[in-house]
């Protein structure tokens, strides 16, 4: 599996994973290769939702020239490859973190950022008709220990009270009756406004409705450098041909790879996560479960798993995966992740999977996303969405499209003050993960 901490940037002609969602993508958008050279007014690297959303509200909203530049398909790194949960936030820091941070304002101020993040989404969707099996399931927030169950309240009552958030306190028993049966848990928090999706087709209708208002998408084209030269941006790809552009936008977040640009290299730490997917449950199954349909659940643990229940009645879990890239695809890697899944759900022990996949997220030094615009040389970027990033990277292209176009009218925001910081001793990173999970391991215990 392809490293970034290990690459340079992703070799082209790499098929999909053989992930659920790639059996399910049946029309796929189909892009040329770059095969001439271009110019353009703004030039993106990456074609996820970061990228394509960018591409999409910069051509519909402002009518400029863009290109797009993927390594290999349209959604080919994390847009196709994460649990497909549509949910406020961007992963690590909760509402109270952002309180003690930047004070009550900026946090509430933040939250209805994140809100407005679903309602990009949910736009998108609805204005180009885009296909992505949305289903409206809710989202449960489990605790694991009895501890956990008073924080995850005052966390749920405090969401209701400064910042009107429709959110609901289940005891154990009302979890069992309610959602979920059959799972060690102590009460939990539901979201009941919340929804999930296919991930892959959703990127997938990005790229088609992007370039059907005029975008113009490249895929199989790693970009292998670039230089800023007379105020212009001079990309070289692998296919031999180069593009110029006055601006240019980094938007390959976990999959930026050792040749990235200056301006994140050292900015981010790709960390892996895993995923499964089981055959059809049986009636039985189902029954045992008690699980309510379209439900995304997440627990408290420091190695968090999380899981939904998919159209066809499959169970979708995922948790942690591998640190290295070459140990992602190890049958003890798969083995880990269907320990997991056994020990959440006692009535599915012994069940196999029927897909395993994993992909990187992105990680920040301070937990906390940028979206960033160097103008004196019309740079720009997001990223660092923590592994939550299916809404906010959507929304954070929209406002790349505005910040590149110098809209005045963004709210006042630190996603927008600063720069990713960079990580201190870079090559200790994933050293310090491996340290981290074990001591996670023994926590959780």
């Amino acid at each position: 599996m392809y490293d970034p901490m290990e690459m340079a940037y992703p070799a082209a002609q790499q098929p999909y994973p053989d992930s659920f969602w790639a059996s399910t993508l049946k029309t796929p958008h189909i892009a040329e290769t770059l095969n001439q050279d271009v110019e353009s007014d703004v030039a993106i690297i990456g074609a996820g939702y970061t990228g394509l959303s960018t591409a999409l509200h910069l051509v519909r909203d402002y009518g400029v020239s863009v290109t797009v530049l993927e390594a290999n398909q349209v959604g080919w790194g994390c847009s196709g490859r994460n649990a497909g949960f549509v949910l406020p936030g961007t992963g690590r820091l909760s509402f109270q973190d952002l309180q003690r941070r930047f004070g009550d304002d900026t946090a509430k101020a933040t939250y209805q950022e994140y809100q407005d993040a679903i309602n990009t989404v949910s736009e998108l969707i609805s204005h180009y008709n885009i296909d992505c099996e949305r289903i409206d399931g809710g989202y449960l927030k489990l605790a694991h220990t009895p501890a956990k169950t008073t924080a995850l309240f005052e966390h749920a009552r405090h969401l209701q009270d400064t910042c009107q958030e429709n959110v609901q306190c289940l005891t154990q028993e009302e979890v069992e009756d309610r959602l979920l049966r059959n799972v060690s848990q102590y009460g939990g928090i539901y979201f009941p406004d919340v929804y999930a999706l296919n991930p892959l087709k959703l990127i997938h209708g990005y790229a088609s409705s992007a370039a059907e208002v005029g975008a113009r998408i490249y895929t199989n084209t790693p970009v292998t450098a670039s230089r800023f030269e007379a105020g212009h941006h001079h990309l070289h790809t692998a296919t031999g041909h180069k593009v110029r552009a006055r601006q240019l936008i980094i938007a390959s977040n976990g999959y930026s790879g050792l040749a990235s640009h200056p301006q994140v290299q050292q900015r981010y730490f790709p960390v892996m996560s895993s995923v499964l997917v089981t055959p059809p449950l049986s009636t039985e199954q189902l029954a045992a479960l008690g699980m309510h349909p379209g439900l995304m659940a997440m627990d408290t643990r420091d190695l968090k798993y999380y899981y939904r229940l998919l159209p066809d009645n499959r169970l979708l879990f995922g948790g942690r995966g591998a640190i290295r890239g070459k140990d992602a695809d190890t049958p003890s890697a798969r083995h880990h992740l269907l320990k997991g899944l056994h020990q959440t759900f006692p009535a599915l022990k012994g069940m196999d999977c029927a897909y395993f996949w994993s992909g990187w997220v992105s990680v920040s030094l301070d937990n906390y996303p940028r979206i960033w615009r160097d103008e004196q040389r019309n740079l720009a970027y997001a990223m660092g969405y923590c592994g939550a990033g299916v809404s906010f990277a959507s929304q954070a292209g929209k406002r790349l499209a505005q910040r590149v176009m110098g809209a005045h009218d963004l709210p006042s925001l630190p996603f927008f003050d600063s720069p990713l910081k960079r990580f201190p001793l870079p090559g200790l990173r994933r050293l310090a993960l491996r340290a981290f999970y074990q001591f996670a391991q023994w926590r959780d215990r």
